[in-house]
């Protein structure tokens, strides 16, 4: 009996690896990073205190995930990214920044949701840009599924929220379908959430905006 490997939701790309980046993963990895383990963790042991926690999905190259941080120095946030490059910069920005409450788990955000975090311990969750596999072929391919989705509801506490942005608008109608199925779920607004202030313009968002691209923000929360 053969076995199906899993549906990833993202392609390893081969992309510029700089220097600063790589030494960034080899010698602050060990400081600001938490390694993988099939074992739960307690966020509040991680960061050493008692403080609202964040998880954001795919943090990319790091700019906002360490400007959010950096803004909001009472809440504790955890970056999941499987990207080399963007792994690096984060780590830098980190470093640079002299963050005390960001860290980073360089691995594949289903398996840390469902092994290493508990039920119940998130207050929010950030998944800003997630790729929107246009091709219809590649739709399976979207981290906005039902099952995930319920994952991610799991380990939001009561009055959690999910916030998700997109600049595709076929994404954000999916999402949306998806997000307005799930009973734990609640929108926040009729449709559409407004830019909440804690989200900054990324300089990849002002480019969409110049191309005419609409920025859509989902923001749900948990029911009790």
């Amino acid at each position: 009996m053969s076995s199906h490997p899993p549906i990833r939701s993202y392609v390893l790309r081969q992309g510029h690896f700089s220097s600063a980046q790589r030494h960034a993963c080899e010698f602050l990895l060990p400081r600001y990073g938490i390694a993988f383990t099939e074992a739960s963790i307690e966020l509040n042991q991680v960061f050493g205190r008692t403080a609202p926690k964040i998880l954001e999905i795919g943090s990319g190259m790091g700019e906002t995930t360490a400007e959010i941080a950096a803004q909001h120095p009472d809440k504790d946030f955890v970056a999941i990214e499987v990207h080399a490059p963007g792994i690096g910069s984060l780590l830098n920005q980190i470093e640079k920044r002299g963050l005390t409450n960001l860290r980073i788990i360089p691995h594949d955000a289903k398996p840390v949701l469902q092994q290493m975090l508990i039920d119940a311990s998130l207050d929010g969750i950030h998944i800003f840009f997630p790729d929107p596999w246009p091709k219809a072929r590649h739709h399976k391919r979207r981290l906005i599924q039902p099952d995930f989705v319920s994952l991610l509801c799991s380990r939001l506490k009561p009055g959690g929220y999910l916030h998700i942005a997109t600049d595709w608008e076929d994404y954000a109608i999916h999402s949306l379908h998806v997000l307005n199925s799930e009973q734990r779920l609640i929108n926040t607004a009729t449709d559409y959430a407004a830019r909440p202030a804690y989200r900054p313009l990324t300089k990849f968002e002002q480019r969409g905006i110049k191309l005419g691209h609409i920025i859509r923000d989902l923001i749900f929360t948990r029911t009790a």
